[in-house]
């Protein structure tokens, strides 16, 4: 049996360039003259479907949500010092978009708490803003399912988390 038949109708997984979403159906489709089966998950959030060839999920990133255990190592990221802004914004940017993407939760941690330090700055660049935004809605979205609590009571977790690593 192949290791990507460890998903199932109904499990929650993570896509690494969407987030968290349901596995509705394992579809099959004739493409080409070859017969493919392919993950139909549904995003929530997005109201958004995507097909995700059943050979291909390892390779994409897709996985379940993390475990308990894991998740210890998401609020390390988050009690650490934020890192200092150095360089420039636009390659920045482009490795905090790499680590939302990655699909890694720890990773995602690390952006909301780098990011977290200008956010009630007017004058914040709108491209940071979407990518904190992103990063948090990602974090959020995992811990909230993970732990069976509410969205807003882990939100407000994490920013009194951040907030006393600064207070410190």
């Amino acid at each position: 049996m192949s290791e990507n038949k460890k998903f199932s109708v109904g499990d929650i997984v993570v896509y690494p360039s969407h987030g968290v979403g349901t596995i509705q159906d394992i579809e099959k489709q004739k493409i080409g003259g070859m017969d493919l089966e392919f993950f139909v998950i549904f995003f929530e959030k997005e109201k958004m479907s995507l097909r995700v060839p059943v050979s291909k999920a390892k390779k994409t990133g897709l996985r379940h949500i993390i475990g308990q255990d894991q998740l210890s190592k998401v609020y390390e990221a988050l009690q650490s010092r934020p890192k200092p802004c150095k360089g420039m914004w636009s390659r920045r940017a482009t490795e905090y978009e790499a680590k939302i993407n990655s699909g890694e939760l720890h990773l995602i941690a690390e952006v909301v708490r780098d990011l977290h330090k200008n956010v009630n700055d007017p004058d914040r660049s709108y491209s940071e803003r979407v990518i904190y935004e992103s990063a948090l809605n990602r974090l959020i979205s995992e811990i909230s399912i993970l732990q069976n609590i509410k969205i807003q009571e882990v939100q407000e977790k994490i920013e009194n988390i951040i907030q006393e690593v600064q207070a410190a």
